[in-house]
């Protein structure tokens, strides 16, 4: 008898072997219909795998994530089937789900056009009314070679002699006349692929490397429902529209030059916003115990090795030699943290001590990774190391999930948590590792926020807390994070003087708010389409007179708006103020003030804002105590 514990506490029992699509079947039909792939003890497996034992099973659907992954690897391999009917001698690389569908990579004799992608989607629908199964089997490495070699897929056979170095058998998936080297999971059949879209074709260099062959891969999005894809699509526009690259652009922030890719210029625009938010996290973290420090954008190797950083991060760094001594840019601020705790004597009655950086890094990005703001090659982290007894880890790690709590509420941002475990890559004892981890599982508790944990992708020096913050159009992003580590203080000798008069080791935590400024910045533009609140705003007013004769009155009120510490602009250009209007929205201006015969006449002005357009007529003292109250209250509108 072989008893199986499923998510929600139940216990199925069975007579005999049986696979994990069959007990999905004796659950109900609906659960069949939406089950993508399983988890037994844990582990993510095929619908097709048998059960031969008592377990915990969780069938996977759409709704989750290692559901919606196989889900849109199985359209990938649709995908590939497609291509291989339509360009018999293409030859295949690799078609992975990622976070927001999938690709696949592809070596042709010619660029893939957007006829082509049409083409294709054409004979995925074929294949998907097809509704061919999709079986799994295994094969040697000599006979997953052969076939390979047979097929002429030079690229599968370099994966299948980089596998073979484990001696297991490797895994196949076959549907129709399609077969593709894939470890899975997988749909039970291609018939399960109910709506797709293809949405653009790039180049990718084989394995990542410049060197190497330039692939071309084909992006995509798959549902289960017409009606998600419709709306994934809709989104889609939007964020085109609110792509922070092209607001950076027209708004003047920010832009990116051929002669440094994946090194932002910032103009006087996004100065003025990146100012703010580095003045406003200034004054948050002293209010919570934080002192400021700065350290060297470059030290030499030695640094880098004690960190471990050359050991698990060297192919991220820029390297150059001083006086014949290699030194490195740095990628990340910590070692130099750990410099400056280091530099003096510290008794147990200074700890915490909470050393918070704006520090400038560099990491050696691919040039197909780099996106604008969100992916670049230099960017300021507002790092924090915080250093601290034992028993003082819990209350730290609270406090800086309160400092990190003000900080999103006040833009605006929703939040969710993960838990990110032990990655493969890792330094320290499983004892530091299972310690460090159940100091932030108590945290978390304390905290009493959901959150998820996110198997194996810890730093490599210790466990962390991520924060994901989610846009006005649903999309998230990783910004903040708290890492416990026990390792780097041991591996620089850090010490404080306990009561007892003895040295002893202090607990360190990492910690990011907005992750990096550039990336923040990025996220905020594009959260607010470019029209930031008023606080935030690089231009708050534009004063725009009716005609050429109120240019003087305009001058004045600008300059009382100046005074009062609005950032203010007049347009006295000869165009029509109906034409002015629209250059201000265009540039998003929160607030405009018009003059004209009216205006003068009653000592008013007509303010229109932003948001709905409309013309409201005060006194510029009015105006100026209803703007110092949204500004000080940094108030969304």
């Amino acid at each position: 008898m072989i008893s199986i514990k499923l998510k929600d506490g139940a216990i199925k029992q069975y007579e005999n072997k049986i696979m994990v699509f069959e007990v999905a079947k004796s659950l109900g039909t609906g659960l069949l219909k939406g089950a993508c792939a399983a988890k037994i003890d844990g582990n993510l497996v095929d619908l097709r795998t048998t059960i031969e034992k008592s377990c915990t099973l969780e069938i996977l659907t759409f709704d989750d994530i290692e559901g919606k992954k196989a889900y849109w690897h199985t359209t990938s391999h649709v995908m590939a089937q497609a291509v291989a009917r339509l360009f018999p001698n293409a030859k295949f690389a690799i078609g992975p789900a990622i976070d927001n569908g999938f690709y696949y990579d592809f070596d042709l004799d010619r660029s893939i056009n957007n006829e082509d992608l049409i083409k294709i989607e054409e004979e995925m629908k074929k294949i998907i009314k097809e509704n061919l199964p999709i079986e799994q089997f295994r094969l040697t490495y000599e006979e997953a070679l052969n076939l390979m070699k047979k097929n002429n897929q030079k690229y599968k056979i370099e994966l299948i002699e980089e596998l073979s170095k484990n001696g297991e058998n490797l895994s196949f998936y076959k549907q129709g006349e399609f077969v593709d080297l894939c470890a899975g999971p997988h749909l039970m059949s291609t018939g399960s692929i109910k709506a797709f879209k293809l949405l653009n074709c790039t180049g990718a260099y084989w394995h990542g490397d410049s060197s190497g062959p330039m692939l071309q891969r084909i992006y995509g999005i798959s549902f289960p429902k017409s009606e998600l894809l419709k709306n994934y699509l809709e989104a889609l526009e939007e964020a085109k529209k609110r792509d922070h690259r092209k607001l950076g652009r027209e708004l003047e922030l920010f832009d990116f030059f051929e002669e440094g890719q994946g090194f932002p210029f910032f103009l006087p625009n996004g100065m003025i916003l990146r100012n703010i938010l580095e003045d406003f996290w200034r004054s948050e973290h002293k209010k919570a115990g934080y002192v400021e420090i700065k350290t060297p954008i470059m030290l030499n190797k030695d640094l880098w090795l004690r960190s471990g950083h050359w050991e698990h991060y060297k192919d991220n760094m820029y390297a150059t030699e001083i006086d014949g001594i290699e030194h490195c840019i740095k990628p990340m601020n910590c070692p130099g943290g750990m410099l400056v705790y280091g530099g003096s004597l510290h008794s147990y009655r200074e700890l915490p001590i909470r050393a918070a950086e704006l520090g400038l890094v560099h990491r050696h990005e691919l040039s197909g990774a780099l996106h604008g703001l969100m992916r670049a090659r230099c960017f300021t982290q507002d790092d924090a190391h915080i250093f601290m007894t034992e028993n003082q880890i819990e209350s730290e790690i609270l406090g800086v999930m309160k400092l990190i709590d003000k900080f999103y509420s006040t833009f605006g941002f929703n939040y969710t948590i993960e838990l990110s475990t032990r990655p493969k890559d890792s330094m320290g004892t499983d004892e530091q590792w299972e310690e460090a981890t159940n100091k932030l599982k108590k945290a978390l508790a304390v905290n009493g926020k959901d959150y998820k944990i996110n198997e194996g992708d810890g730093a490599f020096y210790g466990p962390k807390i991520d924060f994901h913050l989610e846009d006005s159009i649903g999309r998230t992003w990783q910004c903040g994070t708290i890492q416990l580590d026990f390792q780097m203080p041991e591996r620089f000798e850090l010490t404080y003087v306990g009561e007892d008069g003895e040295k002893h080791r202090p607990i360190m935590i990492h910690r990011v708010i907005f992750g990096s400024i550039e990336r923040f910045i990025g996220i905020l533009t594009e959260h607010f389409a470019g029209a930031f609140p008023l606080w935030l705003s690089p231009e708050q007013v534009r004063v725009l007179p009716i005609s050429e004769k109120f240019h003087e009155t305009i001058k004045e009120i600008e300059n009382k708006l100046k005074n009062f510490g609005i950032r203010a602009s007049s347009d006295l250009r000869n165009e029509k103020i109906g034409y002015k209007i629209r250059e201000a929205q265009l540039k998003k201006v929160p607030y405009m003030v018009v003059i004209g015969d009216k205006e003068v006449e009653s000592n008013t002005i007509s303010v229109r804002s932003r948001k709905d357009g409309n013309l409201t007529q005060m006194t510029l003292d009015e105006f100026l105590n209803m703007l110092n109250e949204e500004i000080n209250k940094k108030e969304i509108k």
